[in-house]
């Protein structure tokens, strides 16, 4: 378990959940809308404006993009008053845009927070990504193995047979090889039209009945989603995908220059670092926002890695307020 930050002091652990909390209330008035681009920019507006009232200097190492393509919350931004501790701040102000677009499950608005240099600075490209959850012997997982290989070594350490495993993969054309292969060792395949945040996370709940977590997705995505693996436990993999050479210089625009290195759960999130996410619409992990005459409710969860806390946080806000 990693030495609590004296940088993250405990009331920036509330304060997270309230940055989310804004950012789920404001995306939650467009669900259902079919907009996503305005669904979005109202999360990010609302996120940004909830972390500038805090005394911390903090910088964007994960968000909407970089400066000439996102005017808000892009990779680099400054945030917070610039009174207090320097923090690394990797975001995601509405993950899965589709998902809110279209009203379906798992949308979440999602934070990480870690000290200066504690996580990776991940290009907006995308990532081959392999997780499970606490519990299993270290290096049960391995990039470097075939599928069918990953999932009788995680059967082997669970002590069940191939087909006994649950895996939770993004319904995408680029995912159709790794789906024929886990259905054609009997494993169970759980489909999800979007937000693999969620997907990764669902690997450390037992009710999820989720046992691992393949294929690609974004880059940002795969840093937030270990964060919170950092702090209820698990086992991550990840290597950065490139299209072509534009991806390969923005990579090391930000300092990568192993571009094909499999990274580990703490090299994505190292010491400390506190996860934050509010539902925006119901899912498998949060209820999403809801109204009630003349208030809302929400409900969040946050989590420290250096003392294993998950706290599921209840919050009712009235509209006249």
């Amino acid at each position: 378990m990693p030495t609590a930050s004296k940088v993250l002091d405990r009331v920036l652990v509330l304060e997270m959940v309230r940055v989310t909390e804004a950012a789920a209330i404001a995306a939650s008035t467009l669900t259902g809308r079919g907009d996503e681009k305005a669904a979005d920019a109202a999360a990010v507006e609302a996120m940004r404006a909830a972390l500038n009232e805090l005394d911390m200097d903090g910088t964007v190492v994960i968000g909407e993009g970089e400066r000439d393509e996102a005017p808000m919350l892009y990779i680099g931004e400054k945030v917070g008053t610039g009174n207090g501790p320097a923090i690394d701040i990797a975001l995601d102000p509405l993950e899965g845009t589709t998902i809110c677009a279209k009203s379906g499950p798992n949308s979440l608005a999602v934070l990480a927070i870690a000290e200066a240099g504690g996580l990776l600075n991940a290009p907006d490209v995308y990532m081959d990504k392999l997780a499970v959850g606490p519990g299993l012997p270290a290096g049960v997982i391995d990039l470097d193995r075939t599928p069918t290989e990953n999932v009788r070594a995680i059967a082997a350490a669970k002590g069940v047979q191939p087909k006994d495993i649950i895996a939770c993969v993004l319904d995408r054309p680029r995912h159709e090889a790794l789906i024929a292969e886990l259905r054609g060792i009997g494993c169970g395949v759980v489909l999800i039209g979007d937000g693999d945040v969620a997907g990764v996370i669902a690997t450390s709940d037992p009710d999820t009945t989720i046992d691992v977590y393949m294929g690609s997705g974004g880059a940002p995505e795969g840093v937030l989603a270990c964060a919170a693996l950092r702090c209820v436990g698990g086992q991550f993999k990840g290597r950065l995908l490139f299209r072509n050479d534009d991806e390969r210089a923005r990579a090391r625009k930000w300092g990568i220059e192993d571009l094909d290195r499999q990274y580990d759960l703490k090299e994505l999130a190292k010491g400390d670092c506190i996860f934050a996410a509010t539902g925006v619409t119901d899912g498998s992990l949060l209820e999403g926002v809801k109204r009630h005459g003349g208030k809302m409710t929400t409900e969040s969860v946050v989590m420290r890695a250096s003392s294993g806390t998950v706290r599921w946080v209840k919050g009712e806000h009235r509209l006249d307020q």
